[in-house]
């Protein structure tokens, strides 16, 4: 059965475990069953920080579907920096960044979380350059070891085009690739409509971040995000689409503004998405 959640992010800026058990605490109040947990501090990676967690996971009775994994060294979301500066296709940082995920993968299983997602970087079209076979490699090796840990790897779309990441994900080949659809994503960054994509990535749909926007208005930047069912996604076609490819997992609610307004959205989007599913 599907089921709701929301963002929670565990920031440099939280100091210890308490802020981060009032976020946990929020989502419970809002009436969500999960979230998941994004981290891109890899000093939080701790012993006593992961112990600290699955307590407050037993209290709270919030399920972690997915650890979001960041990485050092912060991006630029545009398409011109974006590309020198997301994920693993930086050749300046990728090194760098598969240990920031290998350590992820391993604090995941500390918090006991079967699924790790990112941001990978935009993908090369062409396969057959020696860009892209390094960038599959370094990819087999982040997705190697979460297997050995029992995890699945998930791509976050966005920076590629579905076919691209579905071929990616088949040149990988590790048998634990997935895909962590975010339909607003898709259109921001001009790649695709999200409902179709679902045709392409089929099973390999692992979780699903619920967010709205537009498709990008000039070349340099990304389209804008919007409150849900205010951009141009068809929820309740792409929803119908999930459930007919299977999908009982995780829907997670992201809105990429803060304060009040966030919550005000966040807590309309549960009331939206819910009379979708229930419907």
């Amino acid at each position: 059965m599907i089921k709701l959640g929301t963002m929670v992010n565990f920031t440099h800026e939280m100091q210890g475990l308490d802020e981060l058990k009032t976020a946990f605490e929020n989502v419970k109040k809002y009436g969500l069953p999960t979230c998941q947990l994004c981290c891109w501090d890899m000093s939080k990676f701790t012993d006593e920080n992961a112990a600290g967690i699955r307590e407050i996971v037993k209290e709270t009775g919030v399920e972690i579907s997915a650890f979001w994994c960041g990485w050092e060294v912060s991006p630029t979301w545009d398409f011109v920096d974006g590309y020198h500066t997301i994920g693993l296709v930086p050749i300046a940082y990728r090194a760098r960044r598969v240990q920031n995920l290998k350590d992820g993968s391993d604090f995941a299983k500390k918090i006991g979380v079967k699924c790790v997602a990112t941001h990978v970087g935009f993908l090369p079209e062409n396969q057959k350059t020696d860009e892209y076979a390094a960038v599959v490699e370094a990819i087999r090796e982040v997705a190697a070891h979460c297997k050995e840990n029992g995890q699945y790897f998930l791509f976050e779309t966005g920076q590629e085009t579905p076919v691209t990441l579905r071929r990616t994900i088949e040149r990988v080949g590790t048998g634990n690739l997935g895909v962590n659809l975010d339909p607003a994503n898709l259109l921001l960054y001009g790649k695709g409509n999200p409902c179709d994509a679902i045709d392409v990535f089929g099973d390999f749909i692992m979780g699903v971040h619920a967010k709205d926007g537009e498709y990008p208005t000039d070349g340099d930047h990304l389209g804008a995000e919007k409150r849900i069912g205010d951009g141009r996604v068809n929820f309740p076609l792409l929803i119908k689409k999930l459930k007919e490819h299977g999908y009982d997992g995780a829907i997670t609610i992201e809105r990429e503004i803060s304060g009040d307004k966030q919550i005000e959205d966040i807590l309309y989007a549960k009331k939206f998405l819910e009379d979708i599913i229930n419907g």
